[in-house]
């Protein structure tokens, strides 16, 4: 299931299928109301070709972000008793669990058996102690502006985890490195990647497809025109 490297002119040029329409612009917003079926029409048969494990690699903001071990943050903040901003080193140290799933995107393809290992929601929830005003979840990623969320008790499900490693190897840039939310009961554009700030908040804020469109609980099979 590995990605195969291209080459920037190659990425820039097939990448805005599956984010906002870099290239496609109307396609893509209309595809947002359609059944999902219909929605895949609008990726081009080029990123099959580029990915032939049967992973699209998409991005609403390319190029990708760019990790460095030595300057990264975990910010962890909003209503929590206890904010934390941990370094590479000590995300690395938190206590780590393995899972296999299967990861469904919205546009109709899937990857079956993906091996994740990460850190579970709750792990984070024990180090900053939610306070009972916290009732969801923003992932931030590096990428701006995506941003996605979870209610606190979706968190918590026994499958969700930040994942770090996927089939036994480090994350790579194009899979979201360093970490990545998984929720294998959700479709992909809730798996926010490149994950570098959480924050616990009273009210729903809207990620962003959920602003263009997406239904706000990706339940595969039961969610965007199912």
């Amino acid at each position: 299931m590995s990605e195969r490297r291209i080459g920037r002119a190659t990425f820039l040029s097939v990448v805005g299928a599956g984010g906002i329409g870099i290239l496609f612009g109307d396609r893509i917003t209309s595809a947002l109301h359609r059944p999902i079926a219909d929605a895949g029409s609008v990726v081009p048969g080029a990123i099959k070709e580029v990915f032939p494990s049967g992973w699209r690699i998409y991005a609403i903001n390319p190029p990708w972000p760019a990790f460095h071990p030595e300057s990264y943050r975990l910010e962890i903040a909003g209503h929590v008793r206890k904010p934390v901003t941990l370094t590479w080193p000590e995300v690395q140290a938190l206590p780590a669990v393995s899972q296999t799933n299967t990861f469904h995107c919205v546009t109709g393809w899937t990857v079956s058996n993906v091996r994740w290992r990460g850190v579970r929601l709750q792990t984070l929830w024990d180090m900053v102690e939610p306070l009972p005003t916290a009732r969801y979840v923003n992932f931030v990623s590096m990428e701006r502006p995506y941003v996605d969320t979870l209610s606190l008790k979706q968190s918590t499900l026994p499958d969700v985890m930040l994942a770090h490693t996927m089939e036994g190897r480090p994350l790579s840039q194009a899979h979201g490195a360093p970490m990545r939310l998984v929720i294998p009961e959700m479709y992909g554009y809730k798996s926010v990647k490149w994950l570098h700030r959480i924050e616990l908040v009273p009210k729903l804020e809207p990620g962003f497809w959920e602003q263009n469109g997406y239904d706000i609980d990706a339940w595969v099979g039961r969610s965007n025109g199912y």
